[in-house]
């Protein structure tokens, strides 16, 4: 068998549809979009397959219909990885993947995970901006510099994308001085992992000391520190300073690498790790094997291709 990484997606990567697939094909899989329909209390589902978009985008509601779909997909591959690794809020569903946390405490916590962040700072106030071309480095003496107010970097998704976040005047700025060769201001509600999300995290962290949380079952790749969890404790600490730090995408892709990933999945819609990870990859001593799995054609065609390993 190949050394397989398997990646969980964070928000940006919910599109309206997601999940119907395997809803209409799978029994397993309408028992868990009627759980995270009566854990929440609303239909997940419906909204999942029917949208409208505006609402599925909603912080509040991206976070639980990325974490059940992305959770849906695992469950229907019935594999264990090597190793894995979730971008933000995909760490959740890495964690669950795992057995660190169960799907029922993680749906609770990216629930309110998510209206802590749309609390934290006011609509319209906040913003986010990835930057292409430029070394984080520079970026980070750059933001130094801002004046007009806090703006950091939120995630650092290659060597040739990172993102920032902060004050909307701030992040304006910054765009400005960089003078990168493209930058786009994201869609989003506000400026997360950031220290502007410091109320978020001290309302998350209260949650997650309320539960128990496991070791997890193999290694997953910490978002804040790069580095791979293998106890609760690690995971705990993660969990807790990752919403008001920057997310280390690529640091985490190249930990990857050093443990000799053959191949790489992402479990949930869409391809933005994939993507990602196509680019970073050519940094490693060998690129991996790319596949994504959001629906049950792409379930099969991952299948078809690993009976041949």
């Amino acid at each position: 068998m190949k050394t397989r990484l398997f990646m969980f997606p964070g928000q940006g990567s919910q599109q309206v549809g997601m999940g119907k697939d395997f809803f209409e094909k799978s029994q397993e899989a309408k028992e868990v979009f009627k759980l995270a329909d009566d854990l929440l209390g609303f239909s997940l589902s419906q909204l999942c397959f029917n949208g409208p978009e505006d609402d599925l985008k909603l912080t509040c509601n991206t976070q639980p219909a990325l974490l059940t779909v992305s959770y849906i997909a695992y469950r229907l591959l019935g594999e264990k990885p090597e190793v894995a690794a979730g971008h933000s809020l995909g760490e959740y569903s890495a964690l669950v993947a795992a057995g660190s946390l169960s799907f029922e405490q993680a749906l609770k916590l990216v629930a309110n995970r998510g209206k802590y962040m749309m609390e934290a700072v006011p609509p319209g106030q906040g913003t986010m901006a990835a930057i292409m071309g430029l070394d984080y480095r520079k970026i980070e003496e750059t933001l130094r510099e801002v004046k007009s107010g806090v703006v950091e970097v939120a995630n650092w998704n290659s060597d040739e994308q990172i993102v920032i976040a902060g004050e909307k005047k701030a992040v304006e700025e910054a765009v400005e001085k960089l003078q990168a060769p493209r930058a786009v201001f994201l869609q989003v509600s506000g400026p997360f992992h950031t220290s502007l999300m410091t109320p978020a995290g001290e309302k998350l962290k209260a949650d997650l000391d309320q539960v128990a949380i496991k070791d997890p079952e193999f290694p997953v790749i910490s978002n804040f520190s790069g580095k791979l969890m293998t106890t609760a404790a690690e995971v705990k600490e993660s969990l807790t300073r990752q919403i008001v730090n920057p997310v280390l995408w690529y640091p985490s892709m190249m930990k990857a690498a050093e443990l000799g990933i053959e191949v790489a999945v992402e479990l949930g819609p869409g391809k933005v790790l994939t993507g990602l990870l196509k680019r970073i990859s050519r940094r490693w001593p060998q690129p991996p094997a790319l596949y994504n799995i959001e629906d049950m054609a792409s379930l099969e065609k991952f299948r078809q291709a690993a009976s041949g390993w």
